[in-house]
């Protein structure tokens, strides 16, 4: 029996995770990192730290497995998106990666629309400028870092620095590159025209390929680094939530999911190409070729209950440690012996900037509605239901331009909790259903390198053959209409504090 590698590099750490051939879960291990912000709104990481870090899962899965490595048959690799890696020309990191939730770039966004123009940016890349994304980034070092951006001969994302280190090949796939804002996004391969106007040789930037097509094979080096087997097929592999999506079977129209995780997504597959005018929303190429998806993006999902939970819950969090427990679930205990609605109380989830629906750098975190009877409790229920209002303002754009979604998978640290789940039930008007597999992005990754390994003739193939569901949460009828009243009060608070927001940059 043959066995397939999914890497999967995350924000918080690199997990590798090893599957057979039928998509039976062997071993995984996620070795860690940190993530360094030196200013307000900066989220840096280095590139060195992802590398170390596969090599240390990848040998520990292999280790743990006892598989032989001539047995593995193909590598796939999935990643946080839209950080950017400047290399030089004997391969050497330029500079900390500028990741995914890095706000900084307000001004290069508008510097993009005015040189490109933002109906073109739309037309052309599918979204409008936006601050997560790459293209901005490398404006920000050309303007700001000269010295360093003269000195760049490649430009690469997070798991094509490690494809590099594999293989020795500069390369990308179509899913993580449309979310460089420098790929034609309907027709699949870089834009001239932006290169051109950016003044971005395309020479710094990879071969692009569809996700499941083979890139190249792991060298001589890495396999004495890792302890894979020289010549293994590393196939393009798909941006994290592209390579999630795999993971959970949503690769046909109809079908969708949300996450909790960082940060939190609602994703819908589409065979078609779907754009928001208002580029509230985000189409990208999805990992299935030919195939489009949509997914809005809420900056602090998860990051907004560990925050609440890293500052204010210290007994939870010893008490957690004295039982041998989870600090989480003692929180969702809290939450729980509130009633829906956190007796009055809203937060609204912007640590980190807002993109969808918003798109607004400058967005923070707020809790409204506090008073003096509030208890912890309240303020965790809370937290919970921001991020459930902010998910489901993006699933209702979807259906704004005429994306419908059937059933809705739901993945994620967050999604473990039952509660959380009732809450998105509750919010969207739909049944969620667990998947049965927690390794998500890796598998799908992996699933991907057994299609460029010939064990699956196509994706889809592929996750009928693999991807399972679990029980569903049904959305309650005495709850339900609480978090709908709720919505319109939730939506009405952004609007009241943006001009705020403008005048408290800090």
């Amino acid at each position: 029996m043959g066995y397939l590698l999914g890497i999967d590099i995350g924000t918080s750490g690199t997990k590798s995770a090893l599957f057979d051939e039928n998509g039976g879960f062997v071993a995984s291990y996620t070795a860690e990192y940190p993530l360094f912000q030196p200013k307000n709104g900066w989220a840096e990481q280095k590139p060195e730290d992802w590398w170390e870090a596969v090599k240390t899962s990848v040998s520990a899965v292999i280790r743990k497995s006892a598989v032989h490595p001539s047995e593995i048959v193909g590598v796939g690799l999935s990643g946080q998106m839209h950080g950017l890696v400047m290399l030089d020309k004997e391969n050497r990191v330029l500079r900390p990666s500028i990741i995914w939730c890095d706000q900084r770039t307000e001004a290069e966004c508008a510097e993009l629309e005015r040189v490109i123009g933002k109906e073109k940016l739309i037309a052309i890349t599918a979204n409008p400028a936006l601050t997560g994304f790459t293209a901005s980034k490398i404006l920000w070092v050309k303007n700001h870092e000269p010295e360093i951006y003269e000195q760049c001969r490649h430009i690469l994302l997070p798991k094509d620095y490690i494809r590099l280190m594999l293989t020795g090949e500069y390369a990308t796939e179509v899913s993580d590159a449309g979310g460089m804002q420098l790929l034609d996004v309907p027709r699949r391969c870089w834009s001239d025209e932006i290169l051109s106007k950016l003044g971005i040789d395309r020479a710094w930037l990879g071969k692009v390929y569809e996700s499941p097509e083979v890139t190249g094979t792991v060298s001589e080096n890495a396999a004495e680094l890792t302890g894979l087997k020289a010549g293994t097929p590393v196939v393009g592999g798909a941006g994290d939530n592209a390579a999630a999506a795999v993971g959970m079977g949503v690769v046909k129209e109809g079908r969708g999911f949300v996450t909790i995780g960082t940060s939190g997504v609602v994703f819908a597959h589409t065979s078609a190409m779907h754009l928001d005018p208002k580029g509230r929303i985000h189409t990208l190429c999805a990992a299935v070729p030919g195939q489009w998806h949509i997914m809005g993006v809420t900056q602090a999902a998860g990051l907004s209950l560990k925050w609440f939970k890293d500052n204010f819950c210290f007994e939870e969090t010893a008490r957690a440690e004295q039982q041998g427990g989870s600090v989480y679930q003692l929180l969702d205990d809290m939450a729980q012996s509130v009633p829906a609605g956190a007796n009055g109380l809203f937060y609204l989830p912007y640590l980190m900037g807002e993109r969808t629906p918003h798109l607004d750098p400058h967005a923070r975190g707020a809790f409204v509605g506090l008073s003096a009877s509030h208890q912890k409790a309240d303020l965790v229920r809370a937290v919970m239901e921001g991020v459930t209002y902010s998910l489901k303002d993006c699933l209702n754009i979807f259906g704004e331009i005429g994306v419908s979604v059937e059933s809705m998978l739901a993945c994620g640290g967050g999604a473990s909790s039952a509660l959380w789940r009732q809450m998105l039930a509750d919010s969207f008007g739909c049944d969620i259903t667990c998947t049965r597999s927690a390794e998500g992005a890796a598998l799908g990754a992996a699933l991907l390198a057994g299609v460029g390994a010939g064990i699956y003739h196509s994706v889809p193939e592929a996750c009928d053959a693999v991807c399972k569901t679990g029980d569903a949460c049904v959305p309650d009828e005495k709850t339900a209409p609480v978090y709908h009243a709720r919505q319109r009060l939730y939506d009405s608070l952004y609007p009241a504090l943006q001009n705020f927001y403008k005048e408290n940059i800090l």
